[in-house]
């Protein structure tokens, strides 16, 4: 056995527990207020805002689609590349389909960055740091996030959560299952980069507009 398997071996064995005795303490490195959603909506607006996103409010999916039909409009959004989701298909259910592409595997990334914007759905909304999860199962639905100029995330008020250690009970389970494919994207606001003179840039390396819509 060489030097250096000794002293892992050493260090397994210390680290090794005792199976009659309870494993120590978890600890607590992010302690849990659990606030109303109310707050966590308030708290999550902020944050985004403060990074250049924003955060579009809205009591239901109806008024939903009014405003995402309202944003088309003043943008001049012809195409919207979006994710096949429930909230997702919901949300353009009055808009013109032939203004919306569904995400499909041949897509190249020149065609996607020629989309007006990308739709997707979040799995899960940060409070503490304005981040919006999104599980993509596929590269194109990842790029999806990146690539267009403007990146919109569909989300209800049920995804919100204090911050990453109170959403890891949901995410742990699916990233040990084996059979779970894909990344899971945190975006939180627009590109944004500055050069030595401290000038900020938006959307160099991804979309120069973040627009969550949420839902409640």
């Amino acid at each position: 056995m060489s030097s250096r398997d000794a002293i892992l071996s050493r260090i397994r064995t210390a680290l090794a527990l005792d199976p009659s005795r309870d494993p120590p303490p978890v600890p607590e490195v992010w302690p849990r207020k659990n606030p109303p959603p109310a707050e966590m909506a308030r708290r999550f607006a902020e944050e985004l805002e403060a990074v250049h996103g924003e955060v579009i409010r809205v009591p239901n999916l109806d008024e939903a689609r009014k405003r995402l039909a309202e944003l088309m409009e003043q943008e001049g959004w012809t195409k919207l590349g979006a994710m096949d989701r429930p909230l997702c298909r919901d949300v353009v259910q009055t808009t013109n389909p032939d203004c919306i592409a569904w995400a499909q595997s041949d897509w190249t990334p020149p065609g996607m960055a020629d989309l007006s914007a990308g739709l997707v759905e979040a799995d899960l909304l940060l409070a503490d740091t304005g981040t919006a999860m999104i599980a993509a199962g596929r590269a194109e639905e990842r790029l999806l996030c990146y690539l267009p100029p403007a990146c919109i995330v569909i989300a209800t008020m049920d995804r919100l959560v204090e911050h990453l250690p109170a959403a890891w009970p949901e995410i742990a389970p699916r990233v040990a299952d084996p059979q779970t494919r894909g990344e899971f994207v945190f975006i939180t606001g627009p590109s944004r980069t500055a050069d030595i003179e401290k000038i900020l840039i938006l959307g160099v390396h991804g979309p120069k507009r973040l627009i969550v819509l949420l839902v409640g």
